[in-house]
């Protein structure tokens, strides 16, 4: 049986993290967007996709670098 809790307890925890890292990511795409707009340039829907994978790629990266340091 403790296994089975064991199992179900790191299944919601990737879910979890899963649902977290699509809503950050569609916050990232908006703050993107509109600092876009704010500086005056109309980016396309891609490389506003671009932009905001790039900038969370980096968070993650960088939260790696500082975990093992």
């Amino acid at each position: 049986m403790n296994v089975l809790g064991g199992l179900v307890s790191n299944v919601v925890a990737f879910l979890v993290m899963l649902v977290l890292a699509v809503a950050t990511f569609f916050l990232t795409v908006f703050v993107v967007d509109i600092g876009a707009g704010l500086a005056g340039y109309e980016a396309s829907g891609d490389f506003v996709v671009l932009s905001a994978t790039i900038l969370v790629a980096s968070t993650i990266l960088a939260g790696i670098m500082n975990n093992e340091a």
